[in-house]
Formats: structure tokens, sequence, C-alpha cells
């Protein structure tokens, strides 16, 4: 007859902490993983979806231009942003070319990153990660301030509040990608629709207007409020070639997102690069069209940027264009509602492009493993709240201005554009495939000219801001690399340990030390744990600071009445971690014996645990783990789950005798 076994109900389960039950109300059921597929996107979506960075750099590319020549050259700004513009769209060309081999060549995601890794290996690929990262971060700054001046130019009386206005967006953009905000289909690919079209209309309509000779034009001298305007010949007296040099580099902001379809080829339907081929063309010419057009908008009406950044270029060229009657008006408000939500779009690809960058750099060991894990939504969570909180220190650092964060974007971005250069260019030089001269002489060619613009922009952006990128870029690269060291020395060390295990160690004698400070209820659980070591030495320890307190200590201990031994240890010099090496290393001199040491810790909510308690536990183990015949383990303890249940069962007249006394409320271990 089989034996009947009794079936004991199972414990109940705690209850969801506060937190789980707030991140449950703010962000939804969590998602299980099984949701998680990757969503292929026709060509137009695409264009639509990973345009907006690209496009709506258009914004405000000529606008930077003016912003360094017009203190300089007076009225002859509006004659050297034409040929300036062309420079910029030559590289356009140049770039464009260079990509549509890489996206037929690397049909993963992660752009000049894997192209670097692939042929230069992963050293030299955290250059590109470095640049890519940094330019992510700079993006949702940038983009989220220019989308700002877009609304503000239309509402100006909001003008005051433009830096609380774009922390907002950045926050709101956080909060809707921690939900789980995917950034794919068609309701992503409207802004830049809209945005494209908008301007496109602008530029015709004032194309042909000034054909007519019915198109308007501003006199900078008498616009209040306009950034001053130097006078006399400026092309001889102002327009230096160093002057020069830095209105390109702010020119070249213009091209800050074209390697954006580079990084997410993955995403398109077969054959991807094709695909991803045709969509990179498309978006550059309509790029090129929206910054030659712009550009030559200003040439024609004088538009002149502001000292407090708005009304932007791009609106007073539209108030021109589409004139103050009910239509024009009409056409105004739809052109800057579509500015700001291209720009703030353009902002939340970073949103998902850096978290991936991130997991993808941290799954090669050069970032925390924590940025390969996804949160509560299926997104990574940590990416997401890194990139956030960088982006609202810069706009906190620069105050929101689009001209003030300028000098930190396009090093990262044009970096990135020479590695892919360089990459393609050593990968035509191992394949060699048929036509593989004129293909490394276009990316040879893209690498040296955007190398040669990420000098000219350090040197000419220097003091204004960029000597702070020109410092944190190659910190950042040696950073990557060190953590991969840690990370590869670690794997190897683990490795040898797997091929030469040390022998398996029977000691004679085992002692178990719980080391104490005071009598509670974190120390009972300790104790309790300590109990489950058979055959065992179990002495409790407390290391003597204060004497008043470690003869309280004693009292109280002989009151729980706690049956194990307490052994007061005189530690003057209050080095703790130091008297717990010496105590294990006296009690393993016998051969034979084995210790192990039991830290009591009080768990509590994040701060209010971090305002409690020190780490002292966390030292003390590091100590001993480097010990041999010992180990450490902390007994961790959830103060406020069992103060809660306690406090439920006791009732509201009683008095403990803890209470009395001011210590915690503690109960002998069952023996």
């Amino acid at each position: 007859m089989a034996r009947q076994h009794d079936h004991v109900p199972a414990p109940a389960l705690p209850e969801e902490s506060l937190g789980y039950l707030l991140k449950r109300v703010l962000l939804g059921r969590p998602l299980i993983t099984s949701r998680l597929h990757a969503e292929r996107l026709s060509n137009p979506v695409a264009l639509g979806v990973l345009s907006p960075d690209a496009i709506s750099s258009s914004a405000y590319g000529t606008e930077e231009i003016l912003l360094e020549l017009l203190p300089y050259a007076g009225l002859a700004a509006f004659t050297l942003v034409i040929p300036i513009t062309g420079i910029i769209l030559f590289i356009l060309i140049l770039v464009t070319a260079s990509y549509r081999q890489v996206v037929i060549a690397y049909t993963r995601a992660g752009g000049s990153y894997v192209v670097a890794r692939e042929n230069f290996g992963p050293k030299v690929a955290q250059v590109a990660a470095a640049a890519l990262l940094i330019d992510y971060v700079v993006t949702v700054a940038v983009q989220t301030a220019a989308g700002t001046v877009a609304v503000v130019s239309a509402l100006p009386a909001l003008g005051p509040y433009s830096l609380e206005i774009t922390i907002g967006v950045v926050s709101l953009l956080c909060y809707a990608n921690l939900r789980g905000l995917r950034e794919a289909g068609r309701p992503f690919a409207v802004p830049t629709y809209f945005f494209a079209g908008m301007v496109s209309l602008m530029i015709v309509v004032g194309v042909v207007r000034a054909l007519t000779g019915t198109l308007s034009r501003y006199d900078p001298a008498h616009l209040p409020g306009a950034v001053e305007v130097h006078q006399g010949n400026g092309l001889v007296m102002g327009a230096t070639v160093l002057v020069v040099l830095r209105a390109f580099a702010n020119g070249g902001s213009s091209l800050t997102g074209v390697e954006a379809i580079s990084n997410t080829v993955s995403a398109f339907r077969k054959p991807q690069g094709r695909n991803a081929r045709r969509v990179l063309t498309t978006m550059a010419s309509v790029l090129g069209f929206l910054v030659a057009g712009v550009s030559f908008l200003a040439f024609i009406t004088h538009a002149t940027p502001y000292e407090n950044g708005y009304p932007s270029v791009l609106s007073q060229e539209a108030r021109l264009v589409f004139g103050h009657g009910p239509l024009g008006t009409a056409l105004y408000a739809a052109l800057q509602a579509a500015s700001a939500l291209i720009l703030y779009t353009g902002a939340n690809t970073s949103f998902n492009g850096f978290p991936f960058l991130a997991s993808f750099v941290a799954e090669d060991r050069f970032l925390p493993r924590q940025l390969t894990r996804r949160g509560h939504r299926l997104v990574f969570s940590n990416g997401i709240l890194v990139l956030a909180a960088l982006s609202i220190a810069l706009l906190l650092v620069t105050r929101g201005s689009v001209n003030g964060l300028v000098p930190f974007y396009a090093i990262g971005v044009f970096t990135g554009f020479a590695i892919a250069g360089f990459g393609m260019t050593r990968h035509h030089l191992r394949r060699k495939e048929p036509g593989w001269r004129r293909r490394l002489a276009i990316n040879l060619s893209a690498g040296i000219l955007a190398t040669v613009v990420v000098v000219i922009f350090a040197v000419a952006k220097f003091t204004e801001g960029a000597w702070l990128i020109v410092v944190v870029f190659p910190l950042l690269v040696l950073a990557l690399i060190r953590l991969n060291r840690e990370y590869r020395l670690e794997e190897a060390i683990l490795e040898r340990a797997r091929e030469n295990p040390k022998p398996t160690t029977n000691y004679a004698r085992h002692k178990v030390f719980v080391l104490v400070n005071t009598a509670d209820l974190a120390v009972m659980e300790a104790v309790r744990y300590a109990r489950n070591f058979k055959g065992s030495e179990q002495t409790a320890v407390h290391f003597m600071v204060d004497r008043l307190h470690a003869e309280r200590l004693r009292q109280r201990w002989e009151q729980l009445g706690i049956g194990l031994p307490l052994l007061i240890v005189d530690c003057p010099d209050r080095r703790l971690t130091r008297a717990a090496q010496k105590l294990v290393a006296d009690a393993t001199k016998e051969r034979g014996t084995g210790v192990t040491v039991l830290l009591p810790r009080r768990t509590y909510a994040p701060l209010l645990g971090r305002l409690l308690h020190d780490r002292t536990a966390d030292r003390i183990a590091k100590g001993i783990s480097q010990l041999e015949h010992a180990a450490a383990t902390i007994v961790p303890y959830d103060v406020q789950s069992r103060i809660r249940r306690y406090s439920r069962q006791l009732p509201e007249h009683a008095t403990t005798a803890a209470e009395r006394t001011g210590d915690e409320v503690a109960r002998p271990p069952a023996k």
C-alpha cells in the first residue's frame, strides 16, 4: 500500500511592494517575453520613422550658419550662406554614397559600430561606440530644444519657460518609452511627411514669389532683439577664415541623423540592404532639398536669428512667404506645428537607438551588463533612464540653447561618418569585390573629409564648448576599454578555475561567527540561520568601539536568552574590516578548520535604507573573501515587512518591552 503523504499548504506569498504597485500604475502591466518581436518596416513607413532626426535638422542648420556670420560679415552673411550650404550638400552626397555601401554590406543593427568592429576589432569599435552614444545624448537635447523654439516662435508668451518646456518634453519621452512606446508604424511617420510637405510648400511658394518680385525682405538693423549685425564691408573686414570655418562647423549640424538608417537596417523588409539603400537615398534627397531651400530663402528674405533663440529663421521665412491673411496664418501655424512635431519625434529616435546600441556594446562586454536587461515593458529601461538623465543635465548646463548645444553635436556625428568611411575602405581592401576601387575611393574620401570636419569643429568651436567633447571623448573610450578588460579578466579567472578546480575540502572543524552590533530582528534571523550549520561551533561576535554600548548589548543579550555565546572583541582603532579578518585568520590557524561569517543586513526601501544604515557588511564581506578557508554570507532581513506584520497582530494598547527600553522588537530564536 502506497504511503500517504501529508499535504502541507503552500505558505502565503508576501504582499507586493509599494514600489512595484506604483510601477504597475505608472507603466502598466508587465509584458511577457513572448510579446517581444521585431516589426518589419515598409519603405514608405521606414522613411517616415527613421528620418525625422536628419530631415528635421533643416529647421535650424541655416540659422546656425547665420549666427556665426552676422556679427562679423554683416549683410554679406546672407551671401556667404549659399556657398557654405553648397559645401555641406557636397559632404551630404559623399556621406550618403558611403553609407549606401554600409547598408548593403552590413544588414545587422549597429551602423558604424559594426563596421568598425568587423574591420578594425572591438577596441577601435569603441571609438564609434563613444561617438554614437554622445551623438544620441546631444540629439535628444538639440532636437527637443529646437522643437521648443518652434513652439515659442508661434507662441512668444511661452518664451520665458523654454527650458522648463524642453525638460518636460524629455521627461515625457522618457516616460512614454518606459511604457513601451514603439517607434514603428504610421503614426510616427506622419510628422516627417507633414514637415517635409509644409517646408517644401514654403520653399516653392517663396521661390515663385521671389521670381515675381512679391516677396518682401527683413531689415536686420531694425529688428529688436536680433543678433548683432556687423556694419561695413564684412567680406573684407570681418569674415576671416576662422569665422567662415566656425559657420561651416555650425552648418554641419544639418547632416546629423544621416547614419540613422544604417543603425537599423535589420528593421527593413527583405531584401533589407536594397530597401535600406533606397530609403537612405530618398532621405538624403529630401534633406538636401530642404536645406538648400531654407538657405536660399534666408538669402532672399534676410531672416535674422534672435539673441533669445526665437522667432527662428524658419518661422520668419514662413511669415513672409505665407503672409498674414487667414490662409497664410493657418499655413504658418501648420508649419510651426509640423516643426515641433518632427523635432520632438527626432528626439524620440534616440530613445530607441541609444538603449539598443548600449545593449549591443554591453553584450560585447564594453558597458555594464545591466544595460542588456529588458525591463517591465520589454524595453531597455536602464538605457532609457541614463539617456534622459544625461540629456537633461546637458540642457541645464546650456540653458536649453540650440546654439549652445551645437558645439557638442557634430564631433560625435562626423566621427561616426569617418569611422564608417575608413571601415568600409578596409572592407574593400580585404574583399576586393567587383568594382571595389570605385567604392574604395568613395569611402576613403568620405572618411578623410569627415575627419577634416571633426578637426575643423574641434578647433573652431573649442572655446565654445567643443573642448568638453574633446576631453570626454577619449576618456569615454578608455573607460569602455577598461571595463572590457575587467570582464575579460573575470572570464579568464573563471575559465582557469573550471579547468583546474580546487579539491573539495572536508574541514574537521567548522566555526560560524555571527557579527552583531545590536540585538534586533536582523540579528535574530542571522542566529536562526546559524543554527542550520549542524556540528559547527557557533559564536556571536561584537567588535567593541564603545565600551558602554558593548555592556548594554551584553545585558540585552542575556535578557533575551538567545543561547548563543557572545564574544566581545576590543576594536580601539575602529577598523572593523581588519578586526574581522584577524578574527577569521586566528580561527583558521588550526589545521582543518573552516570559518563561515554571517553578517546581518537590515533591508529597507532604497532611500530609507541608505539613510538608516551604511554598507559596513559589504566591506567586511569583501575583506573576509580574501582569506583562505573562509566564507562570508550576508543574511538580509526585511525589517519593514516584519514591522507591518507584527503591528497588525498587536493590539493598539499593547506596549512591548522594546518600546519601553528604546530597542527594537526582538524574539529569541527557536532552539
